[in-house]
């Protein structure tokens, strides 16, 4: 009966993760479908999950003896500071050159947590690590390279969705320290209700529009507030808790093979044989950085 229930519980965990995956590759199909600025769109995102996940939040904090540590709320501030910023340059790519490649170079991100990991915390690295980094640097300066010379506008794209990893990392890092003192939620909305305020704020200096857009357009604003940061978030951590991080991160991986995948028929994004080649390189040599993080934790 028991190991009956043990696999129920797993089955459950990889469908969540399945859906995890597909929900957070669906968000820069809604962007492209909202037609409006990247910062605008990820700001109605940010808001819409913030609310949505309000009441669990509170209901939560209620339930934690003695309240939520107070370095783990400074750390999700931080935190969310950083992920705003990974959506401004992502976003915004998305926005100028199409839908995949920013977010496939966005998810390099690993790439710089494993150098944080060195720095910050001492962390030593196996060779394993600094093959996969060359492999995978050496597929973003193929598809930069190439994008470059075809289109500045679609180069242009792919070097802030680069950018955006950076910030990426600062997230997951702020993430890594936070989650010693928070759960997965308590951390999660924090880091959320900061990004927002600081979009908002991004948005009002550089004066772009947060009303006056068609009611299909807030339509998609809803769609990617719902599917991505509630569904996609939620799915995603409840995997975390119930499978190996060795089984979910390289997994995730997937979010730009999804991505690719509904943008070639509904956005009529076409890759060349230069973006699947440098494509594969990155997703080859992320993988390998995941593999030689986990093989230093054993």
């Amino acid at each position: 009966m028991a190991n009956t229930k043990i696999r129920n519980r797993d089955y459950r965990s990889y469908i969540a993760l399945v859906f995890g995956i597909i929900s957070l590759g669906l968000s820069p199909i809604f962007l492209r479908m909202a037609n409006a600025p990247g910062p605008v769109a990820s700001f109605y995102r940010m808001l819409i999950g913030t609310i949505v996940l309000a009441v669990p939040f509170f209901y939560r904090a209620r339930k934690t003896t003695g309240g939520l540590s107070r370095k783990g709320i400074k750390l999700a501030v931080i935190g969310g500071l950083f992920f705003a910023g990974d959506l401004v340059f992502w976003a915004t790519g998305v926005m100028i050159g199409g839908a995949t490649i920013p977010t496939l170079l966005s998810n390099v991100a690993p790439l710089w947590v494993g150098i944080a990991a060195l720095v910050i915390f001492k962390e030593k690295l196996r060779p394993l690590f600094w093959v996969g980094l060359a492999i995978a640097m050496s597929g973003a300066v193929l598809i930069l390279g190439n994008d470059l010379l075809n289109s500045a506008t679609f180069g242009l794209g792919s070097l802030l969705g680069l950018l955006s990893s950076l910030f990426y990392c600062g997230y997951f890092v702020m993430t890594q320290m936070g989650r010693k003192y928070l759960g997965p939620l308590s951390y999660f909305w924090p880091a959320a209700l900061s990004g927002t305020i600081v979009l908002l704020i991004y948005n009002l200096i550089m004066k772009l529009p947060l009303t006056g857009y068609s009611s299909t357009t807030y339509l998609w604003f809803l769609a990617n507030g719902l599917i991505t940061q509630v569904i996609g978030y939620l799915c995603v951590n409840y995997a975390l808790g119930h499978l190996p991080a060795s089984i979910v991160s390289p997994t995730l991986l997937g979010q730009p093979v999804v991505t690719a995948l509904i943008a070639w028929p509904l956005l009529s994004e076409v890759l060349s044989p230069m973006h699947f080649l440098g494509g594969a390189a990155i997703l080859a040599g992320v993988i390998m950085v995941h593999r030689s993080q986990e093989s230093t934790r054993q």
